[in-house]
Protein backbone atom coordinates (compact mmCIF):
# COMPACT_ATOMS: atom_id res chain seq x y z
CA UNK A 1 0.00 0.00 0.00
CA UNK A 2 1.17 3.45 -0.85
CA UNK A 3 2.67 6.10 1.83
CA UNK A 4 1.74 9.43 2.35
CA UNK A 5 3.26 12.21 3.34
CA UNK A 6 1.78 13.94 6.69
CA UNK A 7 0.55 17.19 6.00
CA UNK A 8 1.76 20.35 7.36
CA UNK A 9 -0.87 21.34 10.44
CA UNK A 10 -1.63 24.39 12.31
CA UNK A 11 -0.42 24.31 15.70
CA UNK A 12 -3.17 26.28 17.45
CA UNK A 13 -5.76 25.09 15.83
CA UNK A 14 -5.18 21.72 14.20
CA UNK A 15 -6.35 22.59 10.64
CA UNK A 16 -4.06 21.99 7.53
CA UNK A 17 -1.90 24.75 6.44
CA UNK A 18 -2.38 24.94 3.48
CA UNK A 19 -6.30 25.29 4.29
CA UNK A 20 -5.30 28.87 6.52
CA UNK A 21 -2.45 29.91 4.25
CA UNK A 22 -3.52 33.95 3.10
CA UNK A 23 -6.86 34.28 5.64
CA UNK A 24 -6.81 37.28 7.75
CA UNK A 25 -8.12 35.89 10.63
CA UNK A 26 -6.28 32.07 10.66
CA UNK A 27 -8.33 30.42 14.16
CA UNK A 28 -11.97 32.69 12.53
CA UNK A 29 -10.98 30.66 10.09
CA UNK A 30 -10.31 27.55 10.85
CA UNK A 31 -13.20 27.51 13.31
CA UNK A 32 -15.18 28.01 10.20
CA UNK A 33 -13.91 24.31 8.54
CA UNK A 34 -14.04 22.24 11.72
CA UNK A 35 -17.83 23.64 12.07
CA UNK A 36 -18.51 22.77 8.91
CA UNK A 37 -16.50 19.73 8.63
CA UNK A 38 -18.82 18.30 11.53
CA UNK A 39 -21.95 19.41 10.31
CA UNK A 40 -20.53 17.28 7.34
CA UNK A 41 -20.13 14.46 9.12
CA UNK A 42 -23.26 14.62 11.23
CA UNK A 43 -25.05 14.38 8.14
CA UNK A 44 -26.65 17.66 7.93
CA UNK A 45 -27.41 20.12 5.06
CA UNK A 46 -24.43 22.11 4.40
CA UNK A 47 -25.14 25.69 2.39
CA UNK A 48 -22.23 25.22 0.16
CA UNK A 49 -23.16 28.86 -1.14
CA UNK A 50 -22.40 30.46 2.64
CA UNK A 51 -19.78 28.29 3.11
CA UNK A 52 -18.11 29.61 -0.10
CA UNK A 53 -19.03 33.38 0.85
CA UNK A 54 -17.42 32.85 4.16
CA UNK A 55 -14.32 32.14 3.08
CA UNK A 56 -14.25 34.36 0.32
CA UNK A 57 -14.71 37.04 2.69
CA UNK A 58 -11.74 35.54 4.71
CA UNK A 59 -9.21 35.68 2.53
CA UNK A 60 -6.83 38.50 3.06
CA UNK A 61 -6.12 38.85 -1.35
CA UNK A 62 -7.32 42.25 -2.57
CA UNK A 63 -10.05 41.85 -4.93
CA UNK A 64 -9.35 43.48 -8.12
CA UNK A 65 -11.17 43.35 -11.72
CA UNK A 66 -9.13 43.47 -14.67
CA UNK A 67 -10.34 45.72 -17.18
CA UNK A 68 -9.78 45.36 -20.75
CA UNK A 69 -8.11 48.13 -22.96
CA UNK A 70 -10.22 49.56 -25.12
CA UNK A 71 -10.17 49.35 -28.72
CA UNK A 72 -8.40 51.66 -31.64
CA UNK A 73 -9.94 52.22 -34.63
Amino acid sequence: MAKFRKVAKDKKTGVAKKYLSGAKNKSKKAAEIKKTSAAYKRGEFIDVKAVQKSRVAQDGRKKTTKKTPKRKR
